[in-house]
């Protein structure tokens, strides 16, 4: 299940994906503004007739706004051409916000599980100023690295779980960037495989973080963005690369790449 915008339906603590969002699992506040290049991307809902969360993304240069392909997919799906991002680490009507663009991978939804091509970027109708956007990988950066004692940082917005005993009753949203530590589980051709697992000291990402980083701890590179994972958002995180010649190759057309 992708991880997108959160519905509770608290009457019989059941979730249902409407849209694409933002969660973090077992993470902690960004009290410090730690990852100022993380931003929420924003739309109107036309359900509530109000601005709402619609991902997670990363500044990847002062006028583009990384995310996922199946959020901008949503935008177009019912009809609206409008979005914005935020950077405020706590958004509220009061955010500010800036206009953009989006352009979902042309070949999204094409590919089968193997190769999703889930990536989008946001193009913002002005520059960014006094956030420095995060780096991108190199080509096959992820093969040629040691990952077994390797740790990933997440970073999204939206939907919270801090309980590990009471499934999806235990979420709550409050609209915050939060931010989690991650362990390494497996590597395949398009994706990295994280743990989520408290038990082992792990958070990660539920409904949705869709778009939102994965940097390699300790670092400003992100490396992959949230797509899925397993349900209840306690074991997997399912993270689409960001350097391999599928996800370079759409990225070029917006970005210098390393």
């Amino acid at each position: 299940m992708r991880r997108g915008i959160l519905v509770l339906i608290a009457a019989v603590g059941l979730l249902a994906c409407a849209a694409p969002a933002q969660a973090i699992t077992f993470g902690q506040l960004d009290t410090t503004n730690r990852f100022p290049n993380v931003g929420a991307a924003v739309y109107d809902d036309p359900d509530s007739g109000e601005k709402q969360i619609l991902c997670t993304g990363t500044l990847i240069s002062p006028t583009v706004f990384l995310t996922a392909g199946h959020c901008t997919d949503y935008l177009e799906s019912i009809g609206e051409a409008d979005v914005w991002v935020t950077f405020d680490p706590s958004f509220d009507t009061a955010s500010p916000l800036i206009h953009g663009t989006y352009h979902t991978h042309p070949l999204y939804g094409t590919g089968g599980q193997s190769n999703t091509y889930d990536l989008a970027v946001i193009v913002l109708d002005k520059a960014v100023t006094g956030i420095a956007p995060a780096a991108l990988p190199t080509l096959g950066m992820l093969d040629r690295m040691s990952l077994r004692n390797q740790r990933f940082t997440a970073v999204g917005y939206g939907t919270v779980r801090e309980d590990k005993r009471k499934g999806p009753q235990s979420l709550f949203f409050d609209g915050m960037r939060r931010y989690a530590d991650q362990g390494f589980r497996s590597l395949t051709k398009s994706w990295l495989n994280l743990s989520m697992n408290p038990s082992t000291g792990s958070g990660g990402t539920c409904y949705g973080d869709s778009g939102g980083p994965h940097f390699l701890a300790g670092t400003n590179i992100v490396v992959s963005v949230t797509v899925t994972g397993d349900r209840f958002c306690r074991a997997s995180d399912v993270t689409y690369r960001l350097d391999t010649l599928s996800a370079r190759n759409f990225l070029d057309d917006y970005v210098t790449l390393p």
